[in-house]
């Protein structure tokens, strides 16, 4: 019964942790704002966190400023901030004529019918 009480009370305090990365503003190693934290990605077989979503993201170094996710590994240091480690000097979406460009070329793989 005790196993079971400090179990429980250690899931509640993981769930805690998890959820205190929420909001967290996100800087580059240089001190650039990146964004803020949006969500945290597990790999439950693992028991570790795999990623973090930030969101709100600085234009100079995400074009379009959307969403990116980036690898846990890339985290340097948490605390009221989250200091990355890694981060591209600029991170592009794809271009409207490349994605043209694939619509046009036919598939790779074969459709069943």
């Amino acid at each position: 019964m005790y196993f079971d009480y400090m179990m429980e009370k250690e899931q509640k305090e993981n769930a805690e942790e998890i959820t205190s990365f929420l909001k967290l503003p996100v800087y580059t190693r240089e001190g650039k704002y990146v964004g803020h934290v949006k969500n945290v990605f597990l790999d439950v077989e693992e028991k570790k966190v795999s990623s973090l979503l930030v969101t709100n993201t600085n234009p100079s170094l995400v074009e379009g400023s959307v969403d990116v996710s980036v690898p846990y590994r890339w985290v340097n240091a948490v605390s009221d901030i989250v200091i990355l480690s890694n981060f591209p000097g600029k991170v592009s979406t794809r271009k409207k004529e490349e994605s043209e460009n694939t619509e046009n070329q036919e598939s790779e793989i074969d459709m069943i019918e």
